[in-house]
């Protein structure tokens, strides 16, 4: 599905050019996830505006230097949708490489940054293998939700999995109740239910 046209849709590979507009589209979509709001702190709104953005953009930035696949879904030139997935190949918790541990440190504090790395453990922790692939975000832009688009991003996700051999299948962490049935519509099965802190969610399942 991914370099594709589906009902008008593009689904397609981000360049380096995509990743400022993939990044708000990210934040507008994440800004009140259960999670975020707990481990960044959502007390004060300017701090925790600057934290979620900080985060969402080193991530990013990560991903795309380890060339994972970020994907964009596209309404002829209009960006309306992201969807970044990882491979189990790429380091995390504890064991994320020093310099994206220093740049998460420096825009979000040591406690955000260790909550997100526990959140990253955990769902490495509960998949049934090594080699699967995790959904990190998926986001479509507040002003396009409702119109179809986040299955067909997650369907891109799943065409992702189903192009590459070494991929077995692809977990996802999810805590919203409208996420949750997103996944099950394309096929994901619940896997286990997990608390990540204060958070209480599920962590999502597909074979590849």
């Amino acid at each position: 599905m991914v370099n594709a046209e589906i009902n008008n849709a593009r689904a397609v590979y981000l360049t380096a050019e995509d990743l400022r507009v993939a990044s708000s589209i990210i934040y507008n979509s994440y800004y009140d996830d259960p999670f975020f709001t707990e481990a960044l702190g959502a007390e004060n709104k300017l701090t925790y505006s600057k934290k979620l953005r900080s985060a969402i953009r080193e991530e990013l930035n990560s991903l795309w230097q380890q060339e994972q696949a970020l994907i964009g879904l596209f309404d002829e030139s209009r960006m309306v949708g992201v969807a970044c997935v990882m491979t189990q190949e790429l380091p995390v918790g504890e064991d994320r490489y020093w310099n994206w541990r220093l740049k998460m440190v420096l825009g979000t504090g040591w406690k955000s940054t260790q909550s997100i790395m526990e959140k990253e453990s955990c769902i490495q922790d509960h998949l049934p293998n090594n080699n699967c692939g995790v959904i990190q975000f998926i986001a479509i832009s507040p002003i396009e939700q409702s119109k179809g688009y986040g299955i067909i991003l997650a369907n891109a996700a799943l065409s992702w999995g189903e192009e590459n051999p070494s991929i077995k299948g692809i977990g996802v962490f999810v805590n919203q109740q409208d996420h949750y049935d997103l996944f099950l519509k394309v096929g994901f099965k619940p896997l286990t239910e997990v608390q990540i802190s204060n958070i209480k969610g599920h962590l999502l399942f597909v074979n590849c």
